[in-house]
């Protein structure tokens, strides 16, 4: 294409797109396979896989220049032989030979590859090399990868299977994705055996392309797939999968059964997949802010998508168990409990009923024990009891089999008793033949039905935990720290780290540490530095008395291990004998350059609780943020919890919350209570941090202390810095994008009016929800063609959608008035540009209140959506318009787009090439004298 963009937007785009959603539609399912290493040999992954794919609905082509014919079909010396060129082409031959395969395939106009063959990254750096070649060739042709060093995949209900399994799995709502392929078949013959079927089965190997986003965001739009279960040895990319992840939850849900928990797991996952497995606690803390339910076994992983698939989410953690045997009430009650469910208390109205129809010996509480000899009526009368129950979240029924049981008519009479009952149902008929049939009456009406009473107590208890995960990661927070707010801190902090690199050490002290927290706005406990003993005893006096007196060291951190602390101190002597000892002390242990004096602080006086709050960065998540008790017991109590920055009041709240300590904030033993909302503010500020000074690699503060005056203050910090010299590129990135300031810009309307552009935030839900009141119905019309009603709009799960933005694969601007004008703080305008994840193209739309339509804001937006386009590296963006809407086709016309009509949906698609614009402009500022 040259400067002025002879190539035509439109067609290119579609082009990019004809691969199918995010990309995969060459995978989902092929009409024409390519399997290159085709054998006939017994036993050979080529002779497998050509053999599944034969009894399928796609067109099969080996590839085998050895050979006229494999398995009866002609084969073709190359993919280049074959016209029209393959959807998909299937690679088994050694590692060595594949990138050149690649090659071709690319060449010859092929859109996906699976990669079949072993011997990549997972060998060492060989390996590494030959994969990074085939990423390499796929990313510039536009070819999309699975594997390599995977099983293949299987489309049930399409009949269409890629793999070397021997046996093909049964059609259902599951999709189950895994990096291993042993992994694969084992969970395969498993599912045959106990009948569970799949939408989709993916084994992605080392994942050198595809990875588990783009499966994931493919299936939130499979209407085949009802839940999602995932084998997981890493996490691969985590932006990706954390955005696919949290886009995916609120629809369909995410059970993730994460191996390499232990160290000498970890070790081995990465000699598996080449990929290393990261902190444990970490992926945990990963996946509770996206909504993700982490399983324990196997059984386990499919036993929460069995009760997810098709059943209503429980609305709180109480469960009402019902069963004919006391001890399966034991079992479950317990499943429940461990697992951070509660029993639904029985009310006195419900156990009066409940006695006049069950025998005087029943258990009178929750469980309710109908008794051994319960028949399928007894069953069905104390459903119908307990269903009316306003207390309880959910019902799980258990029976054990004996003489007198009815497995069969028992199911029946509890599928019509709890049919309109609009909350979770379970059930666990234990047994062997006797109970089968009753088991598949209650598939066939859609209660989950297990063998044993602890899976469905255990998997209605972390349902609940993930529902109310999902709930918090929308609710609307509280405006604590505006990180608009951040920049002069920013550059005091930029200074103090600039020294420590001309000193050429990456250790701050104590104070330098302390001036940082101080510049993000966290409290301090006043500290003065002192060289010599003179200084010490003024600043001693300066502060009054009692003071600590502490070790001022470049070299020796743990200043309690080296005696470098002196505590109360009161006198000016009882300083100069602190800074004597303090100073022997560190030249015993480390010389003489170890000690650069003392500081000296203010001795805090009142009782208070001792809380840890730090940083570290994890392999592959990136800065992580520690919360949890502290003190000179840190290590022995083990009490913390880990989240990923940035944070807002909700994920604070939620990382205090999952700590032990969080039950002494409330107030102990004369220490009176901890406010909350002071510690979420320090918290939010600690992680703007963390991210606004990629530099420091670990930030301790130990302890911060919690007293009960509304204070908390750190007594003690230090942090530890990249090698002086470390590139940008190379400094830790965080998994969650943080808040984009810099497409934060102000601007001025021809009328004097100032506004601000800046991303939306999730505080923003109350003006949004002003905004959306003064819409007409035609801006309405024209912005989501169709006619939203107002409540429909303003739902707080709607707007928190939209104003919690996941700045990773979207970007909302809003326009929001400035002052002096009189409606200052009001958002008039949003513009959204929303990723095509898998594509460098995204699309984009506008809304502009109308009183303050045709002032030229929404030219502006889009304008600004195009520039942020441009910077994060996309090439299209295009926009649905109405044909009548004339104003928004000048805008866009204004702005060098093309605009074309879709005969297919009947409207106006609008294309804006971003690359040849910038070459526009750059062909402009050349031309500049």
């Amino acid at each position: 294409m040259d400067a002025a963009g002879a190539d035509l937007p439109a067609e290119r785009l579609a082009a990019d797109l004809s691969t199918g959603i995010y990309g995969l539609g060459a995978f989902l399912p092929p009409r024409r396979v390519a399997v290159i290493g085709a054998s006939e040999r017994p036993g050979s992954v080529g002779r497998a896989v050509l053999e599944n794919l034969s009894a399928g609905p796609a067109s099969v082509f080996p590839i085998n220049p050895r050979h006229r014919q494999v398995l009866g079909m002609p084969a073709h010396a190359s993919v280049s032989e074959l016209v029209p060129a393959p959807d998909l082409a299937v690679i088994a031959t050694p590692a060595a030979t594949v990138p050149g395969i690649v090659e071709e395939c690319a060449q010859a106009g092929v859109k996906a590859a699976l990669i079949l063959s072993a011997g990549f990254k997972e060998t060492g750096p060989a390996g590494k090399l030959l994969e990074e070649r085939i990423v390499a060739t796929a990313r510039a042709k536009g070819l999309r990868v699975i594997g390599p060093n995977c099983l293949g995949l299987m489309l049930p209900h399409a009949g269409f299977n890629a793999t070397f399994a021997s046996r093909m799995a049964l059609p259902g709502s599951i999709a189950f994705l895994s990096q291993s392929g042993a992994i694969g078949t084992a969970i395969l013959d498993w599912s045959l055996r106990e009948k569970i079927g799949f939408s989709s089965f993916f084994t992605l190997g080392s994942m050198a392309d595809v990875d588990w986003g783009d499966i994931l965001f493919f299936l939130m739009e499979d209407p085949r797939t009802r839940s999602i279960v995932l084998y997981m040895e890493s996490i691969g990319d985590p932006a990706s999968f954390l955005s696919a992840a949290r886009a995916i939850g609120s629809q369909k849900p995410v059970v993730v059964l994460k191996v390499g928990r232990t160290k000498a797991a970890a070790r081995a996952a990465l000699s598996h997949t080449g990929s290393l497995a990261g902190s444990d606690e970490a992926l945990e803390a990963a996946f509770q802010r996206v909504g993700v339910i982490r399983a324990e076994t196997v059984e386990e992983l499919f036993s929460l998508a069995e009760a997810l698939g098709g059943n209503a989410r429980p609305a709180g953690p109480r469960l009402s168990i019902l069963t004919n045997a006391g001890g399966a009430g034991v079992l479950a009650t317990d499943a429940l409990l461990l697992s951070g469910g509660e029993l639904a208390p029985l009310s006195e109205e419900t156990r009066q009923e409940l006695d006049r129809i069950l025998p005087p010996s029943w258990s009178h509480n929750n469980p309710v024990d109908l008794l051994g000899d319960a028949d399928a009526d007894r069953y069905r009368k104390a459903a119908e009891l307990l269903k009316k129950e306003p207390q309880s979240d959910g019902m799980l029924v258990l029976l054990c089999p004996q003489a007198m049981t009815e497995p069969t008519r028992t199911a029946e009479r509890l599928c019509e008793a709890v049919k309109d009952y609009g909350k979770p149902v379970l059930a666990a008929w234990m047994g062997g033949e006797a109970v089968e049939e009753g088991i598949a009456v209650f598939h066939r009406a859609g209660i989950p039905c297990f063998s044993y009473p602890e899976a469905p107590a255990r998997a209605f208890a972390l349902i609940w935990q993930q529902q109310r995960n999902l709930e918090l990661l929308y609710e609307t927070p509280r405006l604590l720290v505006d990180p608009e707010t951040l920049g002069s801190a920013v550059v005091r902090c930029e200074e103090l780290l600039n020294r420590a690199d001309r000193e050429d050490r990456i250790l701050l002290d104590e104070w330098e540490s302390k001036e940082i927290l101080r510049a993000f706005g966290i409290p301090v406990v006043p500290t003065r530095q002192a060289a010599t003993e003179e200084e010490a005893v003024a600043a001693a006096r300066s502060l009054g008395f009692p003071v600590a007196v502490k070790l001022h060291s470049h070299k020796l951190t743990h200043k309690s291990d080296v005696g470098g602390v002196r505590l109360e101190i009161e006198g000016e002597e009882a300083v100069r004998v602190a800074f004597r000892e303090i100073r022997a002390a560190a030249i015993a242990h480390a010389g003489a350059d170890a000690f650069l004096g003392v500081t000296v602080q203010t001795m805090v006086a009142e009782r208070g609780i001792e809380l840890l709050l730090g940083s570290a960065v994890d392999a592959q998540l990136g800065p992580l943020l520690v919360f949890g008790a502290g003190g000179i017991f840190v290590d022995l109590l083990e009490d913390r919890a880990m989240g990923l920055p940035p944070l807002n009041t909700t994920s604070a709240r939620r990382m205090i919350e999952r700590t032990r300590i969080a039950r002494a904030l409330g107030g102990m033993r004369g220490i009176p209570p901890v406010d909350q909302k002071v510690l979420e503010e320090i918290l939010i500020r600690f992680g703007a941090l963390v991210l606004a000074l990629p530099r420091i690699r670990e930030i301790d503060i130990n302890p911060l202390l919690a007293s009960g005056d509304a204070r908390v203050r750190a007594l003690d910090a230090r942090m530890v810095l990249s090698p002086r010299g470390t590139l940008a590129q190379d400094l830790p990135r965080p998994a969650i994008r943080p808040y984009p300031v810099e497409q934060i810009e102000t601007v001025r309307l021809g009328d004097g009016t100032f506004l601000r552009l800046r991303p939306i935030r999730g505080e923003d839900e109350p003006q949004m929800i002003a905004f959306h009141r003064e819409l007409s119905e035609e801006s309405v019309f024209s912005r989501y063609f169709e006619h939203l009603k107002l409540e429909q709009r303003i739902a707080h799960g709607r707007l928190a959608r939209i104003c919690l933005a996941d700045y990773n694969i979207e970007t909302v601007l809003v326009a929001e008035v400035l002052p002096p004008h009189p409606e200052a703080g009001r958002i008039v305008a949003v513009g959204r540009l929303e990723k095509l994840h898998g594509f460098s193209s995204a699309e984009f739309a506008l809304l502009v209140a109308d009183r303050w339509q045709q002032k030229g804001i929404g030219r502006l937006l889009l304008e600004r959506l195009a520039a942020i386009g441009e910077r994060e590296g996309l090439e299209w963006i295009a926009g649905r318009i109405r044909p009548e809407n004339e104003r928004m086709k000048r805008i866009c016309l204004s702005l060098g787009c093309r605009i074309r009509f879709h005969e297919e949906l009947g409207e106006d698609e609008a294309i804006l090439s971003l690359r040849a614009s910038s070459a526009r402009q750059s062909a402009e500022s050349r031309g500049k004298p």
